[in-house]
C-alpha cells in the first residue's frame, strides 16, 4: 500500500466570510473538507453589546473553522485562496494553520 503524503490546512474565519471562502477553494485541490461553527476570541478579546440599557461582555465570538486535507505542492494556493476570500483587514479576521507531513492510505 502506498502513502500519500498531505497537509491538513485548517483556517478559522468569520462566519460571513464562509461562502466567499467556499467559493475560492472550489478551484483547489483540497479533500476532506469539515466546516464546524465554533466561538473564540483572539487578540480583540471580545466586545460589549447593549441590551435593555445594560452593558454585557461577549468574550467568545462566533467563528467558522473549516478543516481541509491538501496536496504536497498545493498547499500555498489553498491558503493564497482562503486569506484573499476571508480577509476584511480589521482585528478578528482569523488564523490559518498548516500541519505538515500527514500520511493518508487511499
Amino acid at each position: 500500500m502506498t502513502l500519500e503524503t498531505w497537509y491538513r490546512v485548517v483556517a478559522i474565519v468569520k462566519p460571513f466570510k464562509l461562502d466567499a471562502v467556499l467559493e475560492a477553494l472550489k478551484g483547489q485541490p483540497v479533500e476532506g473538507l469539515e466546516v464546524t461553527e465554533v466561538r473564540g476570541y483572539g487578540r480583540q478579546k471580545g466586545h460589549l453589546e447593549l441590551y435593555s440599557g445594560a452593558e454585557y461582555k461577549i468574550t467568545f465570538l462566533p467563528k467558522v473553522r473549516l478543516e481541509m486535507r491538501c496536496p504536497a505542492g498545493h498547499v500555498d494556493p489553498a491558503v493564497d485562496a482562503i486569506r484573499e476570500a476571508a480577509q476584511t483587514g480589521r482585528i478578528g479576521d482569523g488564523k490559518i494553520f498548516v500541519l505538515e507531513g500527514e500520511r493518508v492510505a487511499p
